[in-house]
């Protein structure tokens, strides 16, 4: 894969402390690459902060839309500009550049149209914390039952999708916590998922929209919403 064909999509809200330092790391690793970091409305200089890079495209969205509203920005912008391939790397430095070469490697490998790098398929990853790991144990068990189909990380925003599910992905994506909806939705219109073993870091400034307290609503919420993608008829 031409690496000239390939879109970062960073997507961020209030991570001026972070994003540079994600961007570095993608220009370190995967320097031909195309990099778009969406601003979900921030509070503070995420969107200077980005713009000091250079060669770096800034989209400012006018009001916060959530991380399914700004990665679906990603995709409508791959989409525009013609790219085969879409990267989603979080905004909060968790994820690794230098792990994306196993993502394509997978890709190019499995024929699938969505690679999901997997905390755990490999052993040296950032594991998260253990309600999290609940949670996504629940739609380990819910993916198999529903589409038959091994996810063991189905939260994570560490994906890399081909032009097929980019051109999906940009006219329907969840709104609200739309990873583990995005995989019954790929399923139901047949296209094929795969997975893959990558390192993750813990953030390093910052904290995570799901807490311990806001996780039992989360939960229900996604489980609701992974059924009534299930049930609902393609589009």
């Amino acid at each position: 894969m031409e690496q000239g064909k390939i879109l970062i999509v960073i997507p961020a809200y209030n991570e001026q402390n972070n994003i540079l330092k994600v961007i570095w790391d993608v220009r370190q690793h995967i320097p031909e690459c195309g990099i778009l970091v969406v601003n979900d409305c921030s509070l503070d200089g995420t969107s200077a902060t980005a713009r000091k890079a250079e060669g770096v495209k800034v989209v400012d969205l006018p009001h916060n839309l959530g991380i399914g509203g700004a990665v679906q920005t990603g995709f409508k912008y791959a989409v525009s500009k013609g790219y085969s391939y879409m990267v989603q790397i979080d905004g909060d430095g968790q994820h690794m550049a230098q792990e994306v070469g196993k993502l394509l490697d997978t890709m190019k490998s499995s024929g699938s149209d969505m690679i999901i790098g997997s905390r755990f398929l490999d052993i040296k990853s950032f594991r998260t914390t253990w309600s999290r790991r609940l949670g996504i144990k629940v739609f380990y068990y819910l993916f198999r039952l529903l589409i038959r189909t091994k996810v063991t990380d189905g939260t994570s925003g560490f994906r890399l999708y081909n032009r097929k599910s980019i051109e999906l992905l940009a006219k329907h994506y969840p709104d609200d916590y739309p990873e583990p909806d995005a995989i019954i939705l790929l399923k139901k219109h047949g296209l094929n998922i795969s997975e893959v073993g990558v390192e993750m870091r813990e953030r390093e400034h910052g904290t995570s929209s799901i807490t311990l307290i806001k996780s039992p609503y989360y939960m229900a919420k996604v489980i609701l919403s992974i059924f009534f993608s299930y049930i609902r008829t393609r589009w």
